[in-house]
């Protein structure tokens, strides 16, 4: 049976794309940040997982204003980055799982998640950011991807608490895959931001240490804010915190927290990354 082997956090803003492309790994705007990765990347070495599936949030290219559905999921033999306009170089697409896709579809829609199963789908900085950050030679390695964006820029948007429940879904869902793969399950996004308005620029750090403390110890408290609440304390796209949420739904063993990093600012938003381990 398939194992969620662990899950990963990550912010996914357009600028940490930039800033890869240009080999600012040493700049000291960008060490503290960039500094926070190699652990977790020889923690991937050693584990080697099959496939990530990446909870992320579709910044305009699948989805606009027009139609925003709150949980998609995609289905595709590949995923092909398109150009968003931040002058991030386009990368090369990258490879899916469409039969466990279509499992992990076929078993929420039976746990009563209505999703937009999408048999085609091209990524933004969202998915594409995280899966440089973690793999820096993903091209050379034979990972398989499942994109899931979830909704957090057309207001309603899911609930935190509707988010962990996802997650535990999603959890059960691969569990019950009757294949022998190793799963990592990426949360992407946030921490605090704002990008707009009277309070662009706005970053809560407490708030961000205690989320990132209690995503391990007590995830169920951080479920039962309301999207409200966290607009409140981290800003119009702090929100973003859900897709966290999401993937640590989706851990169901012994949750252990083995490397984490916060680093602020970076273009004005909380960077959290973390690294927990899902054992049985």
């Amino acid at each position: 049976m398939a194992r969620i082997i662990g899950g990963l956090t990550s912010s996914h803003i357009p600028a940490i794309g930039n800033a890869i492309a240009r080999n600012l790994f040493e700049d000291p705007y960008w060490k503290p940040f960039f500094d926070g990765f190699p652990p977790i990347r020889a923690w991937l070495d050693e584990k080697q997982p099959d496939v990530a599936i990446v909870i992320y949030n579709d910044h305009g290219l699948n989805f606009f204003l027009d139609k925003m559905p709150t949980f998609a999921i995609g289905a595709a033999p590949e995923y092909r980055n398109d150009d968003e306009g931040w002058g991030i170089p386009t990368l090369p697409s990258f490879a899916g799982d469409p039969r466990l896709s279509w499992h992990i579809i076929e078993q929420l829609v039976g746990e009563e998640f209505d999703v937009c199963s999408c048999q085609e789908m091209t990524v933004d900085h969202g998915f594409t950011v995280p899966m440089q950050l973690f793999w820096d030679d993903w091209q050379k390695k034979p990972i398989r991807t499942v994109p899931i964006s979830i909704n957090t820029v057309q207001h309603p948007i899911p609930s935190p608490a509707r988010c962990y429940k996802f997650g535990q879904a999603l959890g059960r869902a691969i569990a019950s895959y009757p294949s022998d793969q190793k799963v990592v399950i990426l949360g992407t996004g946030g921490l605090s931001h704002q990008l707009d308005g009277q309070r662009a620029g706005f970053i809560n750090k407490p708030f961000d240490l205690m989320c990132m403390d209690k995503i391990v110890s007590d995830p169920e408290l951080l479920a039962r804010y309301t999207a409200h609440d966290l607009v409140r304390e981290a800003g119009a796209q702090g929100a973003e915190f859900i897709l966290w949420l999401a993937m640590r739904g989706a851990l169901q063993g012994h949750v252990q927290k083995l490397h984490g990093n916060y680093h602020v600012p970076i273009s004005n938003t909380g960077a959290g990354t973390m690294l927990l381990e899902n054992a049985d």
